[in-house]
């Protein structure tokens, strides 16, 4: 007698698929925002849902609003800092100095380069 797989186009850990009778989607509502380089991003929500007023754009990161005519600017006016940059706001030049010298005292400490 010939192997023959009864149920065909299935795979296994298959579950029938569910008759649309049986559930309902939620109401929902699209949403469209706006960015400073005019990407336009449309997002699904529940209509009982409170819309927020700003949205991340996800093509350029840049935040989003409601009015097409007037996007929001920038979340962060300032440039990005640098981790040099926060160390230099924290200490001083003399501090800096006086750190580092501490720091290659110990490193020839431990290499016995004394």
């Amino acid at each position: 007698m010939p192997s023959v797989n009864i149920i065909r186009g299935a795979r296994v850990g298959s579950a029938p698929e569910r008759p649309a009778e049986r559930y309902q989607l939620a109401p929902r509502r699209a949403v469209t925002y706006w960015c400073r380089n005019g990407h336009a991003t449309q997002i699904r929500m529940a209509s009982d849902a409170d819309v927020p007023a700003l949205w991340d754009c996800p093509r350029c990161g840049l935040p989003a609003g409601r009015d097409a005519d007037n996007p929001p600017g920038r979340a962060r006016p300032e440039p990005y800092k640098t981790h040099l940059a926060y160390v230099k706001e924290r200490r001083s030049d003399a501090e800096g100095e006086a750190i580092l010298a501490e720091a290659l005292a110990a490193l020839r400490r431990r290499r016995g380069r004394d």
